[in-house]
């Protein structure tokens, strides 16, 4: 190791304070990588060690990694306004646009936007939107919000604690009031919370098309038209999480289309930009900014100083000039289906792999002890598989929240047949390597 990455690897230690990763490991063993360089599907870090990005970094790399038109277009907004407020109502031409444009694609009666810089704030946004909407329809004790077990929103105070992974509630000491969670499945869960709690006490309810981090878990065809049905019948405002399956992810453009129903909101970031900018927002209906325009008497007290940044507004133009050129969203569904078919033929192979499932490209295969019984290791083996696939050309992730032991997948939507070939290789040979004595079927 050269001089370079050694102090490299000593700096971060030293300064660095990671996000979502084990202190412990990172103070001895340093980074895990030091990424230089992005090309498609492809990283590429300080040692030249090349890996197939299996998860889009953060699910969010949507067109791909090292796309010089990206860094073109912010080169150009940069230098003209790179930066200017949007409170008092001043505003820029790409918020504008953009604005616009994502009236043009979300589904429905979607048509106005909030911009945010990233996911917690668009979800911490949204329940403070939803609450404000029922103060101005004379009915501020509408402020609850419900969302469900194994839910990822965010880790700013109001999305942890509306997150049902508990660990991530259970990172901090005090959580924000009035969160609650029903099961992540059960419609009747649902409407037996509300009749519980009293529906004039509850604002909205919130879900993730697709949930993402707590393991990739895909509603059944019906839940989402139920789910909009109580939601009306008692008059509480339905909010969808797209933050990961947002802009092509699951082989539309939004995740919800899958399932028929429109929500009251939708929260948005990642794959908006791709990653090459911060951005980040939520989607209200017409209703509800009707409400906003009808019954608002003053100042919105409600913003982020980089609400509707020029250049990151810009730079997510350009991407979803980018995705939809390129048909993207069409790619995610056709490669989906190759993703979920390799999985299956791992199935076959490894007797180590249970439940395998994915809704465009977004995947999840299971780890078992015995493929008949569902039977768990009493010591999961999903951290493991990642270590080993990373050393041998792939990244992915692991979920162990509630007793799961779960990998999970996201590639750029960019992705060919080929590539998830390689994906399929690498990890067949990592499940040989980490357990040489399993039984395969050949």
């Amino acid at each position: 190791m050269n001089h370079e990455i050694q102090e490299l690897m000593e700096l971060d230690k030293k300064h660095f304070l990671h996000p979502t990763s084990p202190v412990q490991q990172q103070q001895q063993d340093g980074p895990g990588f030091i990424f230089t360089k992005g090309e498609g599907v492809f990283l590429e870090d300080i040692q030249g060690r090349r890996v197939i990005d299996g998860m889009s970094s953060l699910w969010n790399v949507n067109i791909g990694h090292g796309r010089e038109e990206m860094g073109e277009v912010a080169k150009e907004q940069m230098s003209t306004l790179a930066f200017s407020s949007c409170f008092a109502t001043y505003s820029n031409e790409p918020a504008i646009r953009l604005a616009a444009k994502l009236a043009e694609v979300a589904p429905g009666h979607l048509s106005a936007t909030f911009f945010t810089s990233g996911g917690s704030e668009s979800n911490d946004t949204a329940y403070k939107l939803a609450r404000h909407y029922w103060i101005l329809k004379g009915q501020p004790e509408k402020k609850k919000i419900v969302t469900r077990t194994k839910s990822y929103h965010g880790v700013a105070m109001g999305a942890t604690s509306a997150t049902g992974l508990k660990p991530f509630r259970d990172f901090t000491n005090s959580l924000a009031p009035d969160f609650h969670y029903v099961d992540h499945f059960s419609p009747d869960a649902l409407r037996e919370f509300i009749e519980t709690e009293g529906a004039d006490s509850i604002a909205a309810f919130v879900a993730e098309p697709v949930q993402g981090a707590g393991g990739v878990h895909i509603a059944p065809e019906t839940y989402f038209k139920e789910v909009r049905a109580i939601c009306d019948q008692y008059d509480i405002l339905f909010i969808t999480d797209e933050v990961i399956t947002g802009f092509g992810r699951t082989g539309t453009y939004f995740g919800i289309e899958h399932y028929g129903v429109v929500p009251d909101m939708m929260c948005f970031a990642k794959g908006v930009t791709s990653g090459y900018a911060q951005l980040g927002g939520v989607m209200i209906s017409d209703q509800v900014h009707q409400a906003f325009k009808d019954h608002s008497t003053g100042t919105l007290l409600h913003g982020y100083t980089y609400s509707g940044h020029a250049t990151a507004c810009r730079v997510a133009l350009k991407n979803l000039e980018i995705i939809e050129r390129e048909q993207l969203i069409d790619n995610a569904k056709e490669m989906g289906e190759e993703l979920l078919a390799g999985f299956q033929k791992l199935q076959s192979k490894h007797n180590l792999i249970g439940e395998v499932r994915a809704l465009g490209l977004m995947g999840a295969v299971e780890i078992v002890k015995d493929q008949q019984t569902n039977e768990r290791f009493a010591t999961p083996l999903a951290p493991l598989v990642v270590t080993e696939a990373a050393k041998r050309g792939l990244v992915l992730r692991s979920v162990v929240f509630d007793g799961q032991d779960t990998l999970v997948f996201a590639p750029p939507l960019t992705i060919n047949k080929e590539e998830i070939e390689q994906m399929m290789t690498i990890l067949s040979e990592t499940f040989s390597a980490i357990v040489p004595s399993e039984k395969t079927n050949a």
